[in-house]
C-alpha cells in the first residue's frame, strides 16, 4: 500500500492499545483529514465500472466502525460521490452471529456486482414481520459495508478495498455495554452483560481465525491513540 498523505497531528501514540493477543498493534499512527482519506479511497477505487465500488469497514464490536462509516459517508459525499451504507447486522438479524456470509453475497453483493440495484428482505425479516428492506440504488458510486466481519474471507472477492478499525479492547467493551444498556436492546444491565459475553465467545475466535486486519488496505483507530482535530482520523498502514 502506498503511503497516505502526510497529516498534521502527532505521530507518537498516547498509549498502547489493549488488544487480543492474536491481533498485532498498528504502529506510526498519523493524523489525516477525513476528506483526504475519502479522496484517497476514491482514487484507489478508480472510475465507476458499471457498478458501485464496495468498501468494507470492519472491526471489533463497539470499536468505532459505525461512527467512522458515518464520517466517511459524509466526507465522500463532500467530494462528489453518492454513497449507500449496508450494515452486516441487518443481514445477520436473527441469524447466527457469523453465519450470514451467503445471505450477504447472494442478497446484496452479487446483484451489486451485476450492476443491479438491491431491495433485499432476508428470510428472518419476512418470518418475523420486520418492515422495510435493505435497499441500495444501482446508481450509487460507493457502498460502505459496515460491521464485524464485513471484510471476512468469504466476501473478499466482492470488495474493492477494506478498512480495519483498530480499537482498545477494554474501552470498546465499556462503550458497548453502556450503549446497549442505554438502548435496552438486550434487556437490563445483567442481560446486557450476558449477551455481550455470549457474543464475544463467538466474535473472538471468529476474528482470530479470519484475521481481517491482514487484508486491510487501511487501518483507522477507533479509540484515541494520538491527538486529533475534529476533522481528522488516526491512520496507520496495514498490520501483519
Amino acid at each position: 500500500m502506498e503511503a497516505m498523505p502526510s497529516g498534521t497531528g502527532a505521530e507518537e501514540p498516547l498509549a498502547g492499545l489493549v488488544l487480543p493477543e492474536d491481533e498485532p498493534q498498528a504502529a506510526s499512527w498519523r493524523a489525516e483529514r477525513i476528506t483526504d482519506v475519502a479522496a484517497v479511497i476514491a482514487e484507489r477505487i478508480g472510475p465507476r465500472r458499471g457498478r458501485p465500488a464496495i468498501v468494507a469497514v470492519d472491526g471489533r464490536s463497539a470499536g468505532g466502525k459505525t461512527t467512522l462509516t458515518v464520517r466517511l459517508q459524509a466526507a465522500a459525499e463532500t467530494i462528489g460521490l453518492s454513497v449507500a451504507v449496508v450494515h452486516t447486522d441487518d443481514v445477520a438479524w436473527y441469524e447466527s452471529f457469523f453465519g450470514w456470509a451467503p445471505l450477504m453475497s447472494d442478497g446484496v453483493l452479487v446483484p451489486l456486482h451485476a450492476g443491479l440495484g438491491v431491495r433485499y428482505r432476508p428470510s428472518a425479516w419476512v418470518d418475523r414481520g420486520r418492515e422495510g428492506a435493505i435497499e441500495v440504488p444501482a446508481s450509487v458510486d460507493l457502498v460502505l459495508l459496515e460491521g464485524v466481519g464485513a471484510s471476512r474471507r468469504e466476501l473478499t472477492g466482492f470488495l474493492d478495498l477494506s478498512v480495519w478499525v483498530q480499537s482498545d479492547f477494554v474501552e470498546a467493551e465499556r462503550r458497548g455495554l453502556v450503549r446497549d444498556a442505554t438502548l435496552g436492546v438486550n434487556g437490563d444491565e445483567d442481560e446486557t452483560r450476558e449477551f455481550w459475553d455470549l457474543w464475544m465467545s463467538e466474535e473472538l475466535p471468529f476474528l482470530a481465525a479470519d484475521r481481517p486486519w491482514e487484508r486491510a488496505t487501511l487501518v483507522v483507530a477507533g479509540t484515541p491513540v494520538i491527538p486529533l482535530a475534529e476533522d481528522e482520523l488516526a491512520v496507520a498502514d496495514p498490520v501483519t
